[in-house]
């Protein structure tokens, strides 16, 4: 009977198990939060939004974990400062308004063998630059410019756009040699023609520089040259009656053969990738 008295006035045990029911579903959630952090650690499509902004090329992981939490990054429009936050490749990230692109940017240096097409695609029973680099990368990475068949030597590949656009642009200074045997030696008169600027289709060509290649024969020219457009050398020397035997670039922009054989490739370093990009 005390024991009933002592009970009058307080909740019944149901109460108790309510107010425990609330701790637990509390539990209970924070096992809901970890079965979905989980989930997305497992998701292909998340990526861990330091890596996105840092793939981009904007700066290192370390230092997107301190833009991020100074709230520099937005995830579609929001500014987010959680360390650890994830998004998905559709959603739209900017860093300080702009646009950036997840994918890390990858560059590739092939020393280009004879009878290689230069193409986009990579065509079945057909021998192509991009099959010769087709385990350089997961990514879909192109040539930048473009080397006839017959022509070897450098070709850069890459899935940086906007480095691409660059480098083919006119005004880009970007210096090329190459190596050219001619059918026949070359008369000096002409290679002062060439020296002087040459008119073709109405434009002026200049030749940074020309010469004899060393020690070879008179049909060995090496010729220094900034101009884009397609098939430049060879309509030089169509111009004064040569025939191009044998094509090869030696240098382009940065970038040289030093050890790289004939139909290999090899990653940029680290370096020259910063020097490609002082291209403007």
């Amino acid at each position: 009977m005390g024991r009933s008295d002592h009970n009058k006035g307080r909740k019944p045990s149901g109460g108790q198990r309510s107010s425990y029911g609330k701790r637990s579903n509390y539990r209970g959630n924070t096992t809901a939060q970890k079965v979905e952090q989980r989930k997305q650690s497992s998701d292909p499509n998340l990526i861990r939004l330091n890596k996105y902004v840092a793939n981009s090329g904007v700066c290192t992981r370390r230092e997107a974990d301190v833009y991020i939490a100074s709230g520099n990054v937005t995830v579609n429009g929001k500014p987010i400062t959680e360390m650890g936050h994830k998004v998905r490749l559709s959603d739209e990230v900017r860093f300080d308004g702009r646009l950036l692109n997840p994918v890390k940017k990858e560059y590739v240096l092939l020393n280009k063998p004879k009878d290689f097409t230069v193409t986009t695609r990579n065509e079945k029973g057909k021998r192509t630059v991009l099959g010769l680099i087709s385990n350089a990368s997961k990514s879909e990475l192109l040539p930048v410019g473009k080397l006839q068949k017959e022509t070897t030597g450098l070709l850069l590949f890459t899935n940086d756009t906007d480095l691409t656009l660059r480098l083919n642009s006119p005004k880009n200074g970007l210096r090329k040699i190459y190596h050219v045997e001619l059918n026949k030696s070359l008369r000096s008169t002409d290679l002062k023609t060439i020296q002087a600027g040459m008119t073709i289709d109405e434009k002026t060509v200049r030749v940074h520089d020309i010469s004899f290649v060393e020690n070879a024969p008179k049909n060995q020219i090496g010729i220094e040259i900034y101009s884009t457009r397609n098939n430049i050398v060879h309509r030089i020397f169509e111009e004064l009656g040569y025939e191009i035997v044998k094509f090869d670039r030696v240098i382009y922009g940065p970038l040289t053969k030093k050890d790289l054989p004939r139909g290999h490739w090899r990653y940029l370093t680290e370096q020259e990738v910063i020097n490609l990009g002082m291209i403007k």
